[in-house]
């Protein structure tokens, strides 16, 4: 298995992967984002996001999503979208070979926190985040507003 920087020419089987978790996450028609906008944000002058790959035999079959955010408290951080192993390739260490991934890169980095959302639903990746040392708050929640919800309130 290799572990490595995602490419632009990536982005095809990065989409396949996204789609993926969103049937698997209970929202296959959540997926709007294009193979032409992750080429384009991810990979311009101002990359918007980066992407570690795990591959086996020339065979796409996971990735990790993150970016980088600031907080007011912690200063520079790096918030982990997504990581997905395709269904048929999971149990192959590929998951935890990203997870570690990520978290080399926030030591290389020197940031001060790596945050990720995790559906409460998902046991099986909650159990497996705290075995490795992350806390899962039940105190906070997501808040987020979609293009509906912005136009509804810009044109109150």
């Amino acid at each position: 298995m290799l572990i490595r920087r995602g490419r632009k020419e990536d982005m095809k089987a990065v989409l396949r992967l996204i789609q993926e978790l969103a049937v698997y996450e209970k929202e296959p028609e959540a997926v709007v984002v294009t193979v032409s906008d992750l080429e384009r944000d991810g990979f311009g002058d101002h990359p918007l996001f980066y992407t570690f790959i795990a591959e086996i035999a020339g065979e796409i079959i996971g990735m990790a999503l993150y970016y980088y955010r600031y907080s007011t408290w912690k200063g520079k951080t790096i918030h982990l979208e997504d990581l997905i192993v395709t269904e048929h390739r999971r149990g192959t260490g590929a998951g935890f070979a990203l997870y570690k991934e990520i978290i080399k890169q926030g030591e290389l980095d020197g940031v001060r926190r790596i945050e990720w959302n995790v559906l409460d639903w998902n046991t099986s990746a909650i159990d497996f985040y705290e075995k490795t040392g992350a806390k899962v708050f039940d105190d906070w929640r997501v808040a987020q507003m979609d293009e509906n919800g912005m136009q509804d309130f810009l044109n109150q």
